[in-house]
């Protein structure tokens, strides 16, 4: 610590302390400016993540979609069940009541 306090108080105090004030307000400029700051940079990586994370929810929402189809194209008693209940169809002869 002495030798802090002798740059700041010794021959080359000025020098010291424009660097010292130079480095304090670029630094701050670069955190909370105007343009590409920290800041923006911080804000830029949470919203990656975020857009990421919806990214893998459509994905497995489209898993299961193609699962699903995969499963109705394959399995007759699958589209049969499927089609009865979505679209309330019937076999002749058959009555269909719906209940909501």
């Amino acid at each position: 610590m002495g030798k802090i306090r002798d740059i700041f108080h010794g021959p080359h105090r000025k020098f010291a302390w424009f660097v010292t004030v130079t480095t304090s307000v670029f630094v701050f400029l670069w955190i909370v400016g105007p343009g590409n700051t920290v800041i923006h940079w911080a804000k830029a990586g949470l919203e990656i993540r975020r857009q990421e994370k919806v990214i893998r929810e459509y994905e497995l929402q489209n898993a299961g979609m193609d699962r699903r189809v995969n499963m109705l194209k394959t399995d007759k008693d699958t589209l049969e069940k499927f089609a009865r209940e979505q679209f309330h169809f019937a076999a002749p002869g058959e009555d269909v009541y719906v209940i909501d």
